[in-house]
């Protein structure tokens, strides 16, 4: 949460909008952003409001058990629309609400991808390992550079996903390596302040069926 509220302070500061929802909205793909803020801060106009998807679920739906550590751990497929023009990159983070760590103070990630090309409208499923990709992306996640499917076992309340896609206007000068994970999401969250053009949201909920 910490880092939630990190971009939420620095995004305000610049006239942005806040980026670090602390539960899942009902509709967060299709609500407008609040108070019709200002992109960024530089005069650029209205943050846009992306459309995020993925054909594996609906939005607030159950994450089918390929995309869990309980299935095949394999990156879902996203697509995404509304983007405004002149983007530069895409963000995106993805982090289980219902998981803290830090001790409590943050959540935890489960995958991050930025420098996604302006031109991409979408990632294709099973994302290779790697923390450089070949398209010029970047990847990491709590366990290394590679997308971690949630984990909730049978005995737990059901965890929500939250996959967060920002439209920026820069590529982010932060290296997928030599830092740790909550390390680099503080370091990615930082850079992104004042650049967010769009942001998109799809959550996803999971918790392991009784065997």
């Amino acid at each position: 949460m910490r880092h939630a509220v990190l971009l939420s302070a620095l995004i305000l500061a610049a006239g942005g909008f806040d980026a670090g929802q602390q539960t899942p909205p009902q509709n967060p793909a299709t609500q407008p952003p609040p108070g019709a803020q200002r992109g960024g801060g530089r005069g650029r106009g209205q943050i846009a409001t992306l459309t995020l998807a993925s054909g594996a679920w609906p939005d607030g739906g159950q994450i089918p058990a390929a995309h869990t550590q309980a299935g095949g751990d394999v990156s879902p497929a996203l697509t995404w629309s509304n983007a405004p023009d002149g983007i530069t990159s895409f963000v995106l983070i993805v982090h289980d609400l219902d998981t803290p760590v830090s001790p409590g103070t943050d959540d935890l990630l489960q995958w991050m991808v930025w420098n996604i090309p302006g031109s991409a409208r979408g990632l294709s499923e099973r994302i290779a390992q790697g923390a450089n990709l070949p398209d010029g992306s970047r990847q990491i996640s709590v366990t290394g550079p590679n997308y971690r499917g949630p984990a909730a076992s049978a005995a737990n309340p059901v965890h929500h996903l939250v996959f967060e896609l920002y439209a920026l206007d820069t590529m982010l000068e932060v290296p997928a390596v030599g830092a740790s994970p909550a390390q680099t999401r503080g370091a990615v969250m930082t850079a992104m302040a004042g650049h967010v053009r769009g942001k998109g949201v799809l959550t996803g909920v999971f918790k392991r069926s009784q065997q």
